[in-house]
């Protein structure tokens, strides 16, 4: 699907000025985001994507988007407590820590979390949580470093407290579409005051492939957080690549957004 005078989906800028000269812009923005909000992914079978290593998704290197902005997030602190939800095995975790910010994870998958520890070399121990039945929290001995295995809406601030910042890679795009309201509320619960939130979308057309990784238009970006943060486009790249096209897809952009909350 493309947008109406030849704007494409993949654009990488906010959709709103074109939406007030061309109304009906907003409304196929609304048909596409329709497409997939539907579609549910259960916890189980990301667990399982991890048991039968299906997870493509995982990125064997520093993620070159983080890489590009991370000093707009650190923003000249140190020591900053970074939150990686959804984390993964991601390599961003163990870079962040080398440079002596401190990382606390969310993920569902045991197996990914033991792999980090794991292939980074890094000795851990493991604890229940008492206060999120069934989890377990693996720490580093030697870094900053602690990843909660569990749901990530059963995570909240009474576990860890709030962030200084948050690099949400693959977290907004992989949460179920119908959930994004409750996703958003929890991210900003767990943003302190000084938060720099990266957040990575990705804009395709959404009637191509049904996800995930799902389609998160700028418009919505501003609407799960605008209210009370300010949203920045800070990056857009062409993200097309072979895995893409044969998902069915001819477009694919990737974009990065700093969010952080409003002075009060």
């Amino acid at each position: 699907m493309r947008l109406e005078m030849n704007v494409p989906v993949s654009i990488g800028t906010d959709l709103r000025p074109h939406a007030r000269c061309f109304p009906s812009l907003r409304c196929q923005v609304a048909v596409m985001l329709e497409a997939q909000a539907e579609r549910v992914v259960a916890l189980a079978e990301w667990e399982e994507r991890w048991q039968e290593e299906r997870i493509s998704f995982h990125q064997p290197h520093v993620n070159k988007m983080l890489e590009s902005n991370v000093d707009k997030v650190i923003a000249g602190r140190t020591s900053v407590r970074f939150f990686f939800p959804l984390c993964g095995k991601a390599l961003d975790m163990k870079w962040l820590a080398d440079m002596g910010h401190a990382v606390v994870g969310v993920e569902i998958s045991e197996k990914a979390i033991r792999q980090f520890f794991e292939e980074n070399n890094l000795t851990y121990t493991e604890e229940p949580v008492p206060s999120i039945p069934g989890a377990k929290v693996y720490k580093s001995s030697e870094k900053s470093i602690s990843l909660y295995q569990c749901d990530l809406f059963s995570f909240s601030s009474s576990v860890e407290g709030q962030f200084g910042a948050i690099w949400d890679r693959g977290s907004l795009v992989a949460i179920n579409p119908r959930d994004r309201q409750k996703y958003a509320s929890l991210i900003v619960s767990l943003m302190a005051e000084d938060c720099r939130y990266l957040l990575d979308t990705l804009l395709y057309d959404p009637e191509l492939y049904k996800g995930p990784p799902f389609f998160v238009p700028e418009d919505q970006v501003r609407s799960l957080f605008g209210s009370g943060c300010d949203v920045e486009l800070l990056q857009s790249e062409d993200a097309l690549t072979d895995r893409h096209r044969a998902w069915g897809l001819d477009s694919m952009t990737e974009t990065v957004h700093l969010i952080t909350p409003k002075s009060k």
